[in-house]
């Protein structure tokens, strides 16, 4: 981390402290003469912001800022007027520096922060085509889960601001219902099966006396581990906390209750965003903020029926080599693996214990043998833990955390372990390269850590990239001999039609009018997955559209980027040097990270 702190030291200090009148001018004025200073600044402006996100990268604490600590994201429509206006003024800042003055890693900076703001701010009028409150990522799951792992309370006033927060949540959430309504009168209305998890969910968190919410449990236990206060003063704390969470977050909740009560009567069946006005449109949008193309929703759905065709092929032959009968097609042969009781842990505490034993072990094995294939590494550690169990039913099988940028948090791979029959033992390995390492913990901490860049190229969002490499590092562990074993490699496999099942029904949901239980149906037939798992994932497409093409879409670039450098290189290519091209410019728009591959190529052959 010490990079980092050079980097905050250079602008938050250095901004009041160093050099004086220019430092003075380069803060307050329209363009920055330094285009660095400009591009930091304005990631600064934008973070002071989002006190939440600054919580989350730790990037103010550090240097004894915190009172952002006691406050909440501001989601008033008025805010994001405020700041989709901002974000305008921004980039017409940003196309006025001159490409001659910039050097060439400034000219790269300034294409992916072209990209990625103008894709903030791109047709308005489709910018509330979501549903912010949902059973995956909603505002009112994200709370408890950010108050659980973002904020941290290591004393006294960590736990003021803790509680503070929770006194909070009533004006941020009479924010959100505000969006909410705003998107009822434009027709933005979520299928009844959302509203009916949501309202489930929430009803249950109301309903659990307050002294066992996870916001006061969670709480409890880290108050009762400060060593500098008093037993009296910790027990004060704790029953402000249990005050705020009956007088002010249940209320927020039970009026968000009402709400979807009322709104259920509107509501419909119908899942896909073609439904909605400007539906099609807005889901185009999607895909190409998503996936970083211009790919059509039917390109798409094409290229995923034919990559389940050629997955499915291969797995067939490992099924049939493992003695699984194949003659009555696929389904039936998966069916078969997944009754096998072998492949599952115990069901009970200690087999959930173990599993997230044997996935920490399956981690550290493959980061200790990397070193042939990557040149660069990251020594941020990351840990293994099972997602909160109050939200357990309606996520998906993992998730990955990423580390805080002061090192006070590590990342955290979350494993879901409702229903052990989601969890067969030839899936963990691959589950942990794409999470883990080399997948996105691998590839999150290198971009955090990349010395000389601004940040926001070390905190670029393309999905596109950050999960097409993590498909990629589940192909790239089992050319590395990690998944030597016949139904692990099925397990990668699995893992891949997954993606690419999801290219079909996602475009099939939002684009060709599948009804949530055509989706079900097709996905069953062809990954083999849990019934519970493919739930979970197809109520997710339902509420993120074209989120899930982003994978395999992504895998795809990569793989023949990385065939285009073999064929251009010869002897000359390294495994290692490519993995350095992708990695050491973090996150890029795959019409960005072409070109990359491509002076890197144009480098090596001189």
């Amino acid at each position: 981390m010490k990079r980092f702190f050079k980097w905050l030291g250079a602008i938050l200090l250095g901004l009041s402290l160093l050099i004086g009148s220019f430092v003075a001018h380069e803060w307050y004025a329209e363009k920055p003469l330094s285009f660095r200073i400009f591009l930091d600044r304005t990631l600064i402006k934008f973070s002071l912001e989002t006190p939440e996100m600054l919580t989350s990268l730790g990037i103010l604490d550090s240097v004894g800022i915190t009172a952002h600590n006691g406050q909440l994201d501001d989601l008033s429509l008025t805010h994001d007027k405020e700041k989709n206006h901002y974000i305008g003024q921004v980039v017409q800042v940003l196309n006025s520096y001159d490409n001659s003055n910039l050097d060439e890693q400034e000219q790269l900076t300034k294409e992916v922060a072209q990209y990625w703001l103008s894709q903030m701010i791109a047709d308005p009028e489709l910018h509330y085509h979501d549903y912010p409150v949902n059973q995956l990522f909603g505002v009112q799951n994200n709370f408890p889960t950010f108050m659980e792992t973002r904020h941290q309370v290591k004393d006294e006033q960590g736990a003021l601001y803790y509680i503070a927060r929770l006194e909070a949540v009533e004006l941020k959430f009479n924010q959100l219902l505000e969006g909410l309504e705003f998107r009822e009168n434009k027709g933005i209305i979520p299928p009844k099966f959302v509203i009916k998890r949501v309202l489930d969910e929430m009803r249950g968190f109301v309903e659990t006396p307050a002294h066992e919410n996870i916001l006061y449990t969670s709480l409890e236990q880290r108050v009762m581990a400060l060593e500098d206060i008093s037993a009296e003063r910790k027990a004060r704390l704790l029953n402000d906390a249990k005050n705020k969470i009956t007088q002010s977050v249940y209320p927020a909740y039970t009026v968000l209750i009402d709400y979807f009560v009322a709104l259920n009567i509107k509501a419909t069946d119908t899942v896909g965003f073609w439904s909605l006005p400007n539906g099609d449109k807005a889901y185009k949008r999607a895909l190409e903020i998503y996936t970083t193309t211009d790919m059509e929703p039917d390109e798409i759905h094409r290229l995923g029926l034919s990559e389940v065709t050629r997955i499915k092929a291969q797995m067939l032959s490992i099924l049939q080599s493992q003695g699984y009968d194949t003659s009555a097609g696929f389904s039936k042969a998966m069916e078969a693996l997944k009754a096998d009781p072998q492949h599952y842990y115990e069901d009970s505490d200690e087999g959930r214990a173990q599993i997230l034993a044997d996935y920490k072990d399956i981690v550290d094995e493959i980061d200790a043998g990397l070193s042939k294939v990557f040149n660069v590494r990251t020594d941020v550690p990351i840990e293994v833990v099972r997602i909160p169990e109050f939200k357990e039913q309606t996520s998906p099988s993992a998730y990955y955390q990423q580390a805080s940028m002061d090192g006070s948090r590590p990342g955290r791979f979350s494993v879901n372990l409702y229903d052990i029959k989601a969890t067969p033992k030839y899936g963990m390995r691959t589950l942990a390269y794409h999470e883990g390492i080399p997948g996105h913990h691998f590839q999150l901490s290198i971009a955090q850590e990349l010395e000389g860049m601004p940040m926001i190229r070390r905190m670029s969002p393309f999905s596109s990239y950050s999960e097409g490499w993590a498909l990629y590092t589940e192909q790239l562990a089992w050319e590395l001999g990690f998944q030597d074993e016949p139904l692990d490699n099925l397990g990668r496999l699995q893992a891949e039609i997954f993606r690419a099942v999801r290219l079909v029904v996602d475009t099939g949901i939002h684009a060709k009018q599948w009804t949530r239980e055509q989706a079900i149906t097709y996905m069953l037939e062809n990954t083999g997955k849990a019934y519970s798992d493919v739930v979970a994932e197809v109520e997710r497409y339902i509420v993120n559209p074209a989120q899930a093409c982003s994978y395999k879409v992504g895998m795809i670039k990569i793989l023949a980027l990385r065939e285009k450098a073999k064929t251009a290189l010869g002897d000359k290519f390294e495994l290692a040097e490519f993995h350095d091209a992708v990695l050491k410019n973090g996150a890029v728009p795959l019409t960005i990270l072409e070109k990359i591959i491509d002076n890197y190529i144009a480098e090596k052959s001189e």
